[in-house]
């Protein structure tokens, strides 16, 4: 089969033949038929962000396939079955803190780098295998628009924020990110659960502009200035009323005073949820004030990635409408074209804005 390979950090994907993966017990292979590429796809590949991926590799983070061959515990999938492929692959022998990889892309501590040494390989090819528990049955209207369904790896990390927070129906949500592509999938997501307003703090007014036009007045745009005071009050002042919960989905490069000043709007007894990459590349640390929580009784949860079920729940999101996906504008690109993508999708990471990699259509 075909495969783009990374075969070393800073050098362009190689598209080649590679050795066809074999289902064993707990694993299904899958034919790829559309797998999202992120807005950071070309800072992983060239060594920026540090992830602790091994080339040669087959990156990649889930996609939208049909099951070639199952293993012989599958007892309800079958060759021809539509289905998601979640990146998140979890270690079977310590049910209460298991070991992470992101197959075809990160992992967490030596744990997750020995399940990365076996499911090593990701979605940027014509066939991929996970395990059992990672595959998702779809409606069949997702065949229908395989590429446009693949934004479903893009939406779920901030739908596992939004449960992690337990953000309910009629509440204030700020997302503190959300002009960008995660931070705008998690403002679509809490008017899908049904917040009642939305916060949206940025720099980018071009993309406060689009959340505005597309979501309505409980969309609340706030444009950030760097002062940190300033910003706390407009940005709670644009809630017109308590913020239950932030939920902050910030990129490395963003300073933690950022997160700080969005973390510190939320109301006594809130909630706070920590999803983003502040700090990963250095830099001061968060430093929330300690008075400032116990006395307001505030809860902080990070949260990486998000549990099995929510993929369930996010294609139920998708499957009844709630969670529109028509708006959103796809590129897709066949694999031969993958070092394309991922240069297209560097320039264009702004809300909604997708690109898809298409290994097995040609």
């Amino acid at each position: 089969m075909r495969a783009a390979v990374l075969t070393h950090f800073g050098a362009p994907l190689t598209v080649r033949e590679v050795p066809e993966p074999e289902a064993r017990g707990g694993e299904v292979v899958v034919e790829v038929l559309a797998a999202a590429v992120a807005p950071y796809a070309a800072e992983v590949f060239g060594g920026e962000r540090n992830y602790p991926l091994v080339p040669p590799v087959v990156p990649g983070i889930g996609g939208v396939g049909r099951v070639v061959q199952a293993g012989p515990d599958a007892t309800r999938l079958r060759p021809g079955d539509l289905v998601w492929c979640d990146t998140t692959v979890r270690s079977r022998d310590d049910a209460l803190t298991p070991d992470i990889t992101l197959q075809g892309w990160s992992s967490r501590g030596e744990g997750g780098a020995r399940l990365a040494r076996y499911f090593h390989d990701g979605a940027y090819a014509e066939l991929m295998r996970v395990p059992t528990e990672n595959v998702f049955p779809l409606p069949a209207a997702a065949g229908e628009a395989p590429a446009r369904w693949a934004a479903l790896g893009l939406h779920v990390i901030p739908y596992g924020g939004l449960l992690a927070g337990g953000l309910a129906a009629g509440e204030t949500l700020l997302v503190s990110g959300a002009t960008g592509n995660l931070g705008s999938n998690a403002v679509a997501l809490a008017f899908a659960m049904g917040a009642g307003r939305v916060v949206a703090p940025g720099r980018n007014e071009t993309a406060l502009g689009l959340l505005a036009d597309r979501f309505g007045p409980r969309l609340r745009p706030v444009r950030l200035t760097g002062d940190e005071a300033g910003d706390r009050a407009a940005m709670s002042g644009a809630a017109n009323g308590p913020i239950d919960m932030v939920i902050d989905l910030l990129p490395p490069s963003a300073p933690s005073s950022a997160a700080r000043t969005a973390a510190m709007t939320v109301r006594e007894y809130g909630r706070v949820v920590l999803m983003g990459g502040v700090g990963m590349l250095g830099g001061a640390d968060l430093a929330l004030p300690y008075p400032w929580l116990m006395r307001n009784s505030v809860t902080v949860r990070g949260q990486w990635m998000y549990p099995r079920t929510a993929n369930v729940g996010i294609i139920r999101l998708l499957a009844s409408g709630a969670l529109d996906l028509a708006p959103e504008r796809v590129r897709s690109f066949g694999l031969d074209a993958v070092n394309e993508a991922v240069a297209h999708a560097a320039a264009h990471r702004g809300p909604f804005d997708r690109t898809v990699l298409t290994p097995a259509l040609h």
